[in-house]
């Protein structure tokens, strides 16, 4: 019998409420404020960017909208329910250009295609789905196919590593259609260039969370996953192509009730080396490992422990240097901190508040436009089955323009 996933986003989804009009009266009233007005938080001053605070910042759509081939195909899925539009959802993304890259995890019924693709060229305001590389590689049972794609990241080559975790409806009733693999795709062709079966290196109880792909001084291309339930971090050289799972000291799940969420993070410093940070979200800890101990599997006693954390953190990516970012569990203000500081609260810089109440799932560079964005939802009303036509999802700019 396979177990539900839990959600990668904590625990606080629960406790969000819709903004109330009163809420959206201080949001107008607070629109119509001096930009340079400088606002309180928990960790210092935000100051909202005029810059970034223009509509064309925001591309906003609601449950999924495909382009099918045809009416009737489109029909055709509507009547078998193999498309229905408000159990449609984006947690995670990569920008390539004017092309976003969507991971929706089918986690209900009706999801046609879990990896997608749509853009932000200039005058876009809303989505529609085109699936990624084609509509055959999102067949449901098809093992060559994907099947339920939870994280993404774009290498330095525009190769698109997705991981699969190759369970479906896994907030109804969970189905194991495939083993979980790591998919690497061409972005320019589509082409499949890699597909990792990590079944020998996963149980039956695994779930698997998070991805990362690093690159060696000599070259050598590495992927990470996160393995929230085995307490492991799994290894895959692809040169060699081999894998195995480093198993986290217990250390790291200090305080844990349950093996929750398992963030990983992978942080890149000027002098070119990486370091991989971890922690659980109801750990109070954070950790770190350098790839280079990571890469040759030899963990123990190399394991750094950052520090206590002032709050359940939730990682929502990096800028593919050395800052992270994240929101406390069930809020929507998103922090940077960067990681040539102590992990400490004053080393905090809030860099983008939802004026929605959404909560952001992923904070990625978008390198065209010399800028962060975040992508946000919902997402507590999804996972309660209460979003009528569908979880309003936005790809919004950072205020802090980064």
């Amino acid at each position: 019998m396979l177990n539900h996933q839990r959600s990668p986003y904590g625990r606080g989804w629960h406790r969000l409420v819709a903004c109330t009009s009163i809420a959206l009266l201080i949001a107008i009233v607070a629109s119509q404020l001096p930009q340079s007005l400088a606002q309180g938080t928990k960790y210092g001053l935000w100051t909202p960017d005029k810059e970034c605070d223009d509509a064309a910042s925001v591309v906003q759509w609601t449950g999924g909208q495909f382009e099918f081939p045809c009416a009737s195909t489109k029909s055709l899925f509507k009547s078998s329910g193999k498309y229905i539009s408000k159990n449609v959802i984006a947690t995670r993304a990569q920008i390539i250009r004017d092309t976003i890259y969507l991971a929706l995890p089918r986690y209900r019924k009706g999801v046609p295609a879990t990896l997608v693709k749509t853009n932000i060229k200039p005058g876009t305001c809303s989505a529609t789905f085109t699936p990624f590389p084609c509509w055959d590689m999102q067949e449901e049972g098809n093992c060559k196919a994907l099947q339920s794609v939870v994280d993404l990241v774009v290498d330095q080559n525009e190769i698109i590593w997705v991981l699969d975790t190759g369970i479906v409806n896994t907030l109804e009733t969970p189905v194991r259609k495939c083993p979980p693999k790591v998919m690497a795709l061409s972005a320019k062709t589509g082409k499949v260039l890699k597909s990792i079966d990590l079944e020998g290196l996963t149980s039956t109880n695994s779930r698997l969370q998070y991805l990362a792909v690093d690159y060696a001084p000599d070259g050598g291309c590495f992927v990470y996953v996160s393995d929230a339930a085995n307490r492991a971090i799994i290894v895959f050289n692809i040169k060699a192509d081999r894998g195995f799972r480093i198993v986290l000291p217990k250390a790291v799940t200090t305080g844990c009730r349950t093996r929750d969420v398992l963030y990983i993070a992978l942080i890149r410093q000027d002098c070119g080396t990486t370091e991989l940070y971890f922690t659980y979200l109801s750990t109070n800890r954070l950790f770190s490992l350098k790839s280079e101990y990571l890469r040759s599997g030899v963990a123990d006693g190399r394991i750094m422990d950052l520090g206590k954390k002032p709050s359940r953190m939730v990682i929502i990516g990096t800028d593919n240097g050395s800052a992270i970012f994240f929101r406390n569990e069930g809020d929507a203000e998103v922090y940077r901190w960067d990681t040539n500081s102590t992990f400490a609260e004053a080393n905090f810089k809030p860099v983008y508040r939802s004026p929605t109440c959404q909560l952001a799932t992923h904070a990625v560079p978008d390198y065209k436009r010399n800028t962060m964005r975040v992508l946000q939802s919902n997402f507590p009303d999804f996972m309660q089955n209460r979003v009528g036509c569908g979880a309003i999802q936005q790809l919004s700019r950072m205020q802090g323009c980064w």
